[in-house]
């Protein structure tokens, strides 16, 4: 069964109503309906190749923020093996379940079957992440790493989270230079001096999992005082917030940690995305903002499970999002940087699901 290319549909279907223009490269662009396709229209014809053949800025009217420019076109959604449990908006884009459990404001506390079952699916999620950012390198394209992230999960019979999720379009998220969090996996290749963030969510044995890391691309960036100061400062704000996590703890109380050390350093704490509860859902209550004097709600408790995972940047913490309705970036244009890690609250502390393990690429550079 297709999947519809309408980009606020990806309902499956088995309509044979095809895109021409998709036709002529062998792509095949399927839709539910003239309804799905007239509306879909104006997103979908971006995905287009160049008439050269080149990659181009599908938005060229729009006024970019930074120096970044998306690359398209964006190769077609990728499919996954049938034998691997599916999310409920895999079919059509609607985590339904997560949206019954908001209307709740309840935060699950799980059992020791279910912790050892979240605990593996962490450290897959881990050992997948490791392995594609074992190939950034100046020269690669967001949408190569996501082919590896891809195929890394199927041969592990996981399901990639964010495909499809509210129509999201690839398999993770691929956040370079000024974009905060969201990027979409296009065809511009990484360059020496750029710093990435790679976004890895999974769904595996009915739990999800959900890390992310931001790394040096080349050595450039590595010379650079500014780069570094940010995203060490981020790693380290992300490792003082994890320190404090032990029952009891009062969920607004991290962003104070975070912002401190972000304010210290230079740099400015993103407001508008937030941690998260994660487990069969792979959004859901606590939120865990990162900012000072925010109104987060709950106490830690041993069993739950959720996200830390500040966005600092080197300008203004305001944000901005590009028309493809997904990708934030810092409103002046400055760079951001994100770590993210999962993890489950003790009895008498807290246990890191997603930990590095002593061959992760990456880590901690200096400050020069």
């Amino acid at each position: 069964m297709a999947v519809c290319a309408a980009p606020t549909c990806g309902a499956e279907t088995e309509s044979n109503l095809k895109c021409p223009v998709c036709l002529k490269d062998n792509i095949e662009s399927i839709f539910c309906n003239q309804k799905c396709f007239r509306s879909g229209w104006g997103v979908h014809k971006a995905q287009h190749p160049a008439e050269d053949g080149k990659p181009f800025d599908p938005f060229p009217n729009y006024t970019y923020t930074g120096s970044l420019r998306a690359s398209y076109p964006l190769s077609p959604r990728r499919p996954v093996n049938k034998d691997i449990k599916k999310p409920d908006y895999a079919k059509d884009g609607f985590p339904v379940s997560e949206r019954k459990n908001d209307r709740t404001g309840k935060i699950t506390i799980l059992q020791e079957h279910e912790i050892k079952k979240i605990r593996k699916v962490g450290k897959v999620s881990r050992i997948i992440l490791d392995k594609v950012a074992s190939h950034i390198k100046p020269g690669v394209t967001t949408d190569e790493l996501d082919a590896i992230l891809h195929k890394e999960c199927m041969a592990r019979g996981a399901y990639p989270s964010p495909l499809n999720y509210y129509n999201f379009p690839k398999s993770f998220c691929t956040s370079v230079n000024e974009v905060i969090c969201h990027g979409i996996p296009d065809q511009r290749p990484l360059e020496d001096g750029d710093i990435i963030n790679l976004d890895v969510s999974i769904y595996l044995h009915g739990f999800h999992s959900d890390l992310n890391e931001t790394y040096y691309v080349g050595d450039k960036a590595k010379c650079n005082p500014e780069i570094v100061n940010l995203v060490e400062t981020t790693r380290e704000a992300l490792d003082l917030a994890i320190a404090q996590v032990k029952p009891g703890l009062i969920f607004r109380e991290l962003g104070a940690v975070i912002e401190e050390h972000a304010t210290k350093n230079g740099c400015s704490v993103v407001r508008s995305f937030c941690g998260h509860g994660t487990n069969t859902l792979f959004h859901c209550q606590p939120n865990i903002p990162h900012y000072a004097k925010n109104k987060a709600i709950g106490v830690a408790k041993p069993g739950m499970v959720f996200t830390i995972e500040p966005m600092l940047n080197l300008g203004t913490y305001k944000d901005t999002t590009w028309p493809d309705g997904w990708t934030a970036v810092t409103l002046d244009g400055k760079l951001s940087a994100q770590f993210e890690h999962m993890m489950l609250v003790t009895e008498d502390g807290v246990e890191v699901l997603t930990a590095r393990l002593e061959d992760s690429p990456g880590g901690p550079v200096k400050r020069i």
